[in-house]
C-alpha cells in the first residue's frame, strides 16, 4: 500500500500561518484504497487547519478512533457535521467514563458526546476488541497483548470502581499497522499499551520485522523513569528507519529519543507530511 500522512492535530505547530495547534491527535491518510481519518483531536483545530491545508474531509471512506480520550475523540461531531454517514472504527469501550488524577485534580477526560448524539449525526460504529483489517493492508490492532514487564502504563489515568478509583488500563488503546512496499508503517494513538508491546505485536501479526516509519505519541513523558529507559533500549533494538514522536511522548524523552535515534527521529507536529 502506498500512502501519505498528514498531521491535522497536534500539540504543537511551527510555521503555517493561520493553523492552530492543541493538545491531541490526527492523522488524515490518503492510501490507494481511499482516504481515512485516524482521530480527531479535541476539536478546537481539526476543521480549521484541514481548511488551511486544502484538505477535503468528505472524502474520507472511515474514521479510526484509537481509544476513548477526549483528546482523540472531540473532534469528531465536528467532523461527522462534515462527513455525514461515515463508517467509525473503534473499540467497544469507547463510551466508559474515565479520569486524570494530578495534583489532587480530577478532570473527567473521557469522549465528550453520548453514543446517540454521534449516530444522529452520522456514526456507523464498528467495534473491535481483536486485530482487523479496514481494507487490505490497512489494519487496526485491537486489543495488544500486554507481555512486557516494564511497560506499566501512567498510574493516573483512572476509573472509578467499587473500590474507588483504580488505573485505568486503556484495553480500548489501538493503533493502526499499515503496511507497505518499505515496510510497516505504524501510527500510535498515545501507545498506552507500551510501545514495545505494539511494535511486537504488529510484527508478529504481519510477519513483517522491518518498520518503515512509526509515528504518534508514545505516552513517555508520563510513566516512570525505568520504563522510558527500558522502553527506549528496547525500541533500539528493532529495525526502524523513522521514528517521528508527538502529543504526549514529553519533551524530555523527546530529546532522548533524538540522542538515540539521531537522523532516523524527527517531530511529528502539525503541518507534518509522511509518505511510504
Amino acid at each position: 500500500m502506498k500512502l501519505k500522512a498528514t498531521v491535522l492535530c497536534e500539540n504543537y505547530v511551527t510555521s503555517n500561518v493561520g493553523v492552530i495547534a492543541e493538545h491531541g491527535w490526527s492523522i488524515f491518510l490518503e492510501t490507494n484504497h481511499g482516504n481515512f481519518l485516524f482521530d480527531t483531536g479535541q476539536g478546537k483545530a481539526i476543521i480549521n487547519n484541514a481548511r488551511i491545508f486544502k484538505i477535503n474531509l468528505s472524502t474520507i471512506k472511515g474514521i479510526i478512533l484509537s481509544h476513548h480520550h477526549y483528546d482523540h475523540t472531540g473532534g469528531l461531531l465536528d467532523v461527522l457535521s462534515v462527513t455525514g454517514p461515515v463508517d467509525v472504527y473503534t473499540h467497544p469501550e469507547l463510551f466508559k467514563e474515565s479520569f486524570s488524577i494530578r495534583n489532587k485534580k480530577v478532570i473527567h477526560i473521557g469522549l465528550p458526546f453520548s453514543r446517540s448524539v454521534l449516530e444522529n449525526r452520522g456514526a456507523r460504529f464498528h467495534f473491535n476488541t481483536a486485530w482487523q483489517e479496514i481494507v487490505p493492508g490497512l489494519s487496526l490492532t485491537g486489543e495488544v497483548p500486554r507481555k512486557t514487564s516494564f511497560e506499566k502504563g501512567d498510574k493516573d489515568l483512572v476509573i472509578n470502581t467499587d473500590n474507588g478509583f483504580e488505573q485505568d488500563p486503556i484495553m480500548d488503546d489501538q493503533s493502526l499497522v499499515i503496511e507497505t512496499e518499505k515496510g510497516l508503517f505504524i501510527i500510535l494513538g498515545c501507545a498506552h499499551a507500551g510501545i514495545i508491546n505494539i511494535i511486537n505485536y504488529a510484527i508478529e501479526r504481519t510477519g513483517q520485522n522491518h518498520i518503515h516509519t512509526i509515528i504518534g505519541g508514545t505516552h513517555l513523558g508520563a510513566v516512570s523513569e525505568e520504563q522510558q529507559e527500558k522502553s527506549i533500549k528496547a525500541l533500539k533494538e528493532f529495525d526502524i528507519d523513522r521514528i517521528g514522536v508527538s502529543h504526549c511522548t514529553g519533551l524530555k524523552p523527546s530529546m532522548r529519543l533524538a540522542q538515540e535515534f539521531g537522523e532516523m527521529f524527527f517531530f511529528c507536529n502539525v503541518g507534518t507530511v509522511i509518505e511510504s
